[in-house]
């Protein structure tokens, strides 16, 4: 597959998380929540954090408005959640991150970051990279309210 072929179909992913939310909607019982606004172009998501009884991320709900780029990185990252501990959860924050700040320099690594990974191209316009970084900083906001993080961060 060529690169213009590979750079569509991520585009074509984009749009269709941003058409079709995957964990839209907000839920009673949340362990955690977190409302995240990008002051620059006025993106928002509250984003709600639920878990399971093992005390990994069991759902993420979330809702909110703006762009494209932000709504589909809501809609991954709520797929991406289910499953991974804190822990893990933290990880794949910073590698996104990471990636995000890159400026296209680092490709996002799949098997941290799943599907997500399709948003690697938006790095290299630092306009979108918050948009991108929106509903992450809100789950890292999250996850810090948590009772537990009070223990890991002592």
């Amino acid at each position: 597959m060529s690169s213009g072929e590979l750079q569509g179909l991520y585009q074509q992913v984009i749009l269709d998380h941003a058409r079709e939310k995957h964990g839209f909607g907000l839920l009673a019982g949340e362990a955690a929540h977190s409302h995240q606004v990008n002051p620059t172009c006025g993106d928002e998501i509250t984003l709600q954090v639920h878990l399971a009884a093992d005390g990994s991320v069991g759902k993420l709900a979330w809702e909110g408005q703006g762009c494209s780029i932000s709504q589909a990185s809501a809609s991954l990252l709520s797929d991406l959640a289910p499953g991974v501990d804190v822990a893990g959860m933290r990880e794949r924050i910073d590698s996104f991150r990471t990636a995000m700040r890159s400026k296209g320099q680092i490709e996002p690594d799949e098997e941290l970051l799943g599907d997500a990974v399709v948003l690697g191209g938006t790095s290299r316009y630092i306009a979108r990279v918050k948009c991108a970084m929106l509903a992450w900083v809100a789950l890292e906001d999250a996850l810090l309210q948590l009772p537990s993080a009070a223990g890991a961060r002592a």
